[in-house]
């Protein structure tokens, strides 16, 4: 069968289009190379309706697909699981930028754009497109960046990636392909079917196309570094931008002490923000489609907002903006330098988010006292990434092992007492599937699965994730 099946896939995409073996493994292990599986084989299709029948042909043959773009998962989503027959489909060739329309603010893209190279077409339009996952954008896809419904830095004033599409081109579980593809901003004809693909993490389908919002692209922008006392501070200190600077307001991140110790550590030409050590800084960013100058304003609302602010330095220098920029890219790759962490990619109310690190490093410590919490992310959306860890790399590994799982019930005890969710934007896949069943109520579930047993009968649409 397995010979058969691999000689149909290269008859309807073409052999240099289909891996198999040591060729295909790469496209089996995540991009944290915690979680790798086997696949038949790894197939590029070039078109939807390559898709289609390769879909078609699976199912047939009762063989699991798993869509992938760019495999930057963090969660094991976008690789097969290690038993089961399975293939996985990646989209990378789908690259295409269909169309432009610079009046009507929107772009019809292909699954397998970049999200660099979406954000570069834009701006050839003197457009903006908005979705921001600065430390993976020239890998990262948007068929993936819409299938986990990503963040980023720009949350706090464009959405998420849900809030980011007008239309969809999916690939349905039994080969038929949907049309969504409809840039209309008004359309109340019934349900709004797209969002059942956005975040479901090619579960129910294959995104295949999307038309996607663009926006007025800036013209100035200030930025800001600002050193605070506590995460108290800085929850303070949005409140107060938001209510001086409205929406001018495009990013406000959070960075701890350890977080910029892991990145000087290992992250080559980095340094310092000031001349002082702080724990808790923030870059905060303020851009306008008017060419105003923003820094007077942005430096008159830190004047005002009072004693939780220790210093801050303000640029309107892009090239400056861009070494503070860095600090906050570099982490994931720091940490990953570092060794394994416990990852959480947690949310809970803004107003909440200095008493979950409060909460969350209290009980952690208690527990374990000699554990490194490794906090940041975008506070201006509530979405905290809390990672713990030992500093000494030696016993990490077993410490690991042995408590995971006792750590993440500490860290999702303090999530669920303040109403928050256990995945912000990075999703489930195969790293929360079964902790999800302790978050949402039977009556969620049950209409998750329902879905799922509509829209994917045979169960063949990227196995073992979520559900």
């Amino acid at each position: 069968m397995r010979v058969d099946m691999i000689h149909s896939l290269s008859a309807l995409a073409g052999s240099d289009a289909v891996l198999t073996d040591e060729s295909a493994a790469p496209y089996c292990t995540d991009w944290r190379g915690r979680y790798s599986g086997n696949a038949l084989a790894v197939v590029f299709p070039s078109s939807t309706q390559q898709v289609a029948e390769v879909v078609k042909l699976c199912a047939a043959n009762q063989i699991a697909i798993v869509p992938q773009g760019g495999n930057t998962s963090l969660c094991g989503g976008s690789v097969p699981l290690q038993q089961g027959a399975q293939i996985v489909l990646n989209l990378s060739r789908m690259n295409q930028i269909r169309a432009i329309d610079p009046t009507n603010y929107t772009m019809i893209v292909e699954a397998g754009c970049t999200q660099a190279s979406v954000r570069d077409a834009a701006e050839k339009q003197d457009r903006l497109f908005p979705l921001a996952l600065t430390a993976i954008a020239s890998h990262c896809e948007i068929g993936g960046n819409l299938s986990t419904n990503a963040g980023g830095i720009g949350v706090l004033r464009y959405g998420n990636a849900r809030d980011l599409v007008l239309g969809l081109e999916v690939v349905l579980p039994d080969g038929r392909v949907w049309n969504g593809l409809r840039s209309l901003r008004k359309d109340n004809t019934g349900y709004d079917l797209k969002h059942l693909f956005i975040g479901a993490e090619g579960t129910l389908g294959i995104i295949t196309a999307a038309v996607l919002k663009l926006f007025p692209r800036p013209k100035a922008e200030a930025t800001a570094c600002i050193a605070v006392r506590d995460p108290a501070a800085a929850v303070g200190l949005l409140s107060h931008l938001r209510a001086v600077c409205g929406d001018k307001i495009s990013a406000f991140e959070i960075i701890s002490r350890s977080c910029l110790d892991l990145v000087f550590k290992h992250i080559p030409d980095m340094r310092e923000p000031f001349d002082s050590k702080h724990e808790w800084i923030i870059i905060t960013q303020l851009t306008d489609v008017l060419a105003v100058p923003l820094d007077a304003a942005l430096r008159d609302a830190l004047r005002t907002y009072g004693d939780g602010i220790i210093e801050f330095e303000i640029t309107t220098n892009r090239e400056h903006a861009e070494r503070w920029w860095k600090l906050r890219k570099n982490i994931s790759e720091a940490q990953k330098i570092d060794g394994v962490s416990i990852k959480h990619d947690v949310s809970v109310p803004v107003s909440r988010v200095a008493e979950f690190i409060h909460e969350a490093d209290a009980a952690l410590h208690k527990a374990y006292p000699t554990i490194r919490v490794v906090a940041f992310g975008h506070m201006g959306d509530g979405n905290i990434h809390y990672n713990a860890s030992l500093p000494d790399a030696a016993g990490n590994k077993a410490f690991i092992e042995r408590h995971e799982h006792e750590v993440n019930r500490i860290v999702y005890e303090v999530v669920a007492k303040l109403c928050g969710s256990i995945s912000a934007e990075h999703g489930l896949g195969q790293l929360k599937r079964e902790e999800i069943a302790h978050h949402k109520s039977a009556v969620e579930l049950g209409l998750m699965r329902s879905i799922k047993r509509t829209l994917d009968p045979q169960g063949l649409m990227n196995p073992g994730k979520v559900l």
